[in-house]
């Protein structure tokens, strides 16, 4: 068992939710998220900046087995060839050495 962790902005959190669906994991938590990037100083600086520094974001993760979490990848990475964003979908696996 592993657990796989997938990240998204608010405007993909159904389509990652079907993504989930297609590779068989029934079972998910998700919560609301946000996605920050590394500004210029002189952005930072201004208070009155109009710029946009935070993305709301959904975090996705599921305790599942490896066969699930490599068919969730490969659409992963096939939604992400097709975004016209940029703002891909993000995934990382974490083995677990311990469950209860």
């Amino acid at each position: 068992m592993k657990l796989v962790i997938v990240t998204a902005v608010e405007e993909f959190q159904k389509d990652v939710l079907r993504l989930f669906q297609k590779a068989n994991i029934e079972n998910l938590s998700t919560t609301q998220i946000n996605g920050l990037k590394n500004i210029p100083t002189e952005i930072a600086s201004n208070w009155f900046s109009a710029g946009k520094t935070a993305n709301e974001s959904t975090l996705f993760f599921s305790f599942t087995d490896d066969e699930q979490i490599a068919t969730l990848f490969n659409l992963i990475e096939e939604f992400n060839k097709s975004m016209e964003t940029d703002n891909p979908l993000k995934a990382v696996v974490v083995p677990i050495e311990k469950f209860i």
